[in-house]
């Protein structure tokens, strides 16, 4: 099920806001976990906007497991996944950008089922095209790169070995 283009506009241009920069990232993780979380793995709530997954990555400096509810734009018909480090648009990287860079092995929840992947940070030119597809994909990126000093990181996520 997705939303009416209507309502997703109308999301992009809330989400584009600093209040929701300031807000967002204390409620859109929790609620996507607690849905997830019911459905057995099935429904994350962002996911009426755009894709998204559950990423299972290894804490950089705990070790531990630590799951996160993103966004993702799919590539080659759902055989890679694009990361944009957003942080919705606020100054500092999201730990789970450091814990890939820490251990680039990791899993997502993709629609019901647990995929083992590898993470490249990208670069260069690929970075750069990368970037435009995150854009063309949700708009408000854009804006949450104007408002920072940093350049935003995107990860391509590709199935490990073995890994369907």
């Amino acid at each position: 099920m997705r939303l009416p283009r209507s309502a997703v506009r109308a999301v992009q241009k809330v989400s584009a806001t600093r209040g929701f920069a300031r807000t967002a990232p204390h409620v859109v993780p929790a609620l996507d976990r607690a849905v997830h979380r019911l459905t057995r793995g099935k429904v994350l709530l962002s996911a009426l906007m755009l894709p998204g997954v559950v990423l299972t990555s290894t804490g950089a400096r705990s070790g531990l497991p630590r799951r996160t509810p993103l966004a993702c734009v799919p590539e080659a018909q759902g055989r890679s996944w694009l990361l944009v480090g957003s942080n919705f648009g606020r100054p500092g990287h999201p730990a789970w950008t450091h814990n890939l860079l820490a251990h680039p092995d990791a899993e997502i929840d993709v629609k019901g089922r647990t995929v083992p992947v590898t993470a490249a940070l990208l670069a260069g030119e690929e970075r750069e095209a990368a970037w435009r597809a995150a854009v063309a994909h949700w708009p408000p990126y854009a804006a949450y790169q104007a408002r920072v000093d940093r350049r935003i990181r995107i990860f391509r996520l590709t199935p490990r070995a073995g890994a369907r």
